[in-house]
């Protein structure tokens, strides 16, 4: 990585390591018991697991979006949610959170290149630029990071409440 990277670049990879508002994504998967991974709280929509899973599906789209001309669109929500509530094996858990690790890393690499134009517009994309792509995925994982944290309050688990 540049010595010096540049004040937006840093902003950025800031916010995708969790920010100044935002709980970061280890802290937030940290220590989650097995046996509520896939526990839907009433009133809500979603388990631990359909969130975890589906920010890792999102992010790794919209990485391959940023990297790959062949990108295909994938079907929402279809290709974006998984079906089940709790993780088909005990490794799952843990898969995707390297992936989400892995793909975010890739994602900061990308755009600490200084020779990626944060601003050109993505040639197969519709005017999206990394730098909007990269607002994306630091809103959206944020979002979801947050309904994360509601579930495991709502579930007695959250750091706080110990």
């Amino acid at each position: 990585m540049p010595a010096k990277l540049d004040p937006v670049r840093k902003e950025l990879m800031f916010q995708l390591n969790g920010g100044n508002a935002h709980v970061p994504f280890e802290k937030v998967v940290a220590d989650f018991p097995a046996k509520y991974r896939g526990v839907v709280p009433e009133g809500l929509p979603y388990s631990s697991w359909q969130l975890l899973e589906h920010l890792r599906m999102a992010q790794a789209d919209m990485l391959e979006f940023c990297t790959s001309r062949k990108y295909k669109e994938k079907k929402w929500p279809d290709d974006y949610w998984p079906k089940s509530p709790a993780p088909p094996d005990a490794r799952s858990w843990e898969r995707s959170i390297r992936s989400v690790k892995t793909d975010r890393a890739a994602f900061i690499k990308l755009i600490s290149d200084p020779d990626a134009d944060l601003f050109a517009p993505i040639p197969w994309g519709d005017g999206q630029t990394l730098f909007h792509e990269a607002c994306l995925i630091i809103d959206h994982n944020a979002y979801h990071l947050g309904e994360m944290v509601t579930v495991r309050r709502l579930l007695g688990m959250w750091p706080s409440q110990k």
